[in-house]
């Protein structure tokens, strides 16, 4: 199943941020990060600033935007980074993010998100992990469709994560409404939306100039794991740092790598649909490969893909 034409790069799993945006320029490009105000979100940011790009920080904590905006300005000498208010699981937020956006969007990288939560809903009775990182961001750029079409060679970066590994979209039983809440599970069928819907807007919207690709960042040890057991966050760090079966994490500058990638390289060019993982294509698995590494097949299926849009489209319409 694996792609003859599958995408490589210079690139790998210790490239930074900073490397692979090293030389493009963005000048007068309009870029939107979500959950820029922590982890991976900070360096991408950061990163695409570096280009010249106008920044906005899309970010549920307006202070802590201000501060990381503040900070970006004063090492990049890049003064147009901004902040808007943007909460994934609250529609009224989203749609109001959308109004206040006005002309073209040449990137939007979909980069917030949840991990492992306890069992949780919104007010909508939608189970948190899915509702924040794939209805939120699916509602927040189907909102943007005319921005980013204006451009006429917009890109999606859409944040996935070899959690996808753990389950796919299980389209009978979304929110768990029939079986025991695991919060593993629920974030794995999340991850796996992340990347189907990435798969489905590029089969619609590729006419339109408008493309996506999915990506893992890598392991990092962010705020993303603050939904984890203790005890067993701290054995995971104790064996990274130890070296342990080859167990090794990435810096935050690492993390944003692939995704800065996958929003500046002249090799994705109209490309979309994709998966990505340390800088390059990854390759279609069985199994997750060391719990980092390739990408499922049920991941990339065209059907499910497209099952999953017209399922958002219909969660959202009830909401309005």
């Amino acid at each position: 199943m694996n792609r003859a034409n599958r995408i490589t790069t210079p690139f790998g799993a210790t490239s930074t941020a900073a490397e692979v945006a090293a030389g493009v320029d963005l000048s007068g490009r309009c870029v939107i990060v979500t959950g820029a105000a922590s982890g991976i979100g900070v360096e991408t940011a950061r990163a695409l600033a570096e280009t010249g790009a106008e920044v906005t920080l899309a970010v549920r904590d307006v202070e802590a935007g201000r501060r990381v905006a503040q900070d970006i300005v004063s090492k990049t000498g890049n003064e147009a980074v901004q902040v808007s208010e943007l909460d994934l699981t609250d529609i009224a937020s989203i749609d109001a993010c959308v109004e206040s956006w006005e002309g073209p969007l040449h990137v939007l990288v979909n980069n917030a998100g949840v991990m492992n939560t306890p069992e949780q809903y919104t007010a909508v009775g939608w189970e948190l992990q899915f509702a924040t990182n794939h209805i939120g961001h699916f509602a927040l750029t189907t909102g943007l469709h005319d921005a980013l079409a204006a451009d006429g060679a917009a890109r999606v970066v859409s944040v996935s994560s070899s959690g996808h590994g753990s389950s796919p979209v299980v389209f009978d039983d979304l929110f768990f409404d029939r079986r025991e809440y695991d919060p593993a599970l629920a974030y794995g069928q999340s991850k796996t939306a992340n990347v189907l819907f990435a798969v489905e807007l590029t089969r619609r919207w590729a006419d339109a100039g408008v493309t996506a690709n999915a990506l893992m960042p890598g392991g990092i040890w962010t705020n993303l794991q603050r939904h984890w057991d203790p005890e067993e966050l701290a054995r995971m760090k104790a064996r990274d740092a130890s070296g342990a079966h080859g167990a090794t994490s990435k810096t935050p500058e690492q993390g944003a790598a692939t995704s800065v990638l996958l929003a500046t390289s002249p090799k994705l060019a109209g490309i979309g649909g994709r998966y990505f993982d340390d800088c390059n294509e990854a390759e279609v698995v069985e199994e997750i490969v060391d719990g980092l590494h390739g990408v499922r097949s049920y991941a990339l299926d065209a059907e499910a893909a497209e099952r999953l849009w017209d399922m958002s489209l219909e969660l959202l319409a009830a909401t309005r």
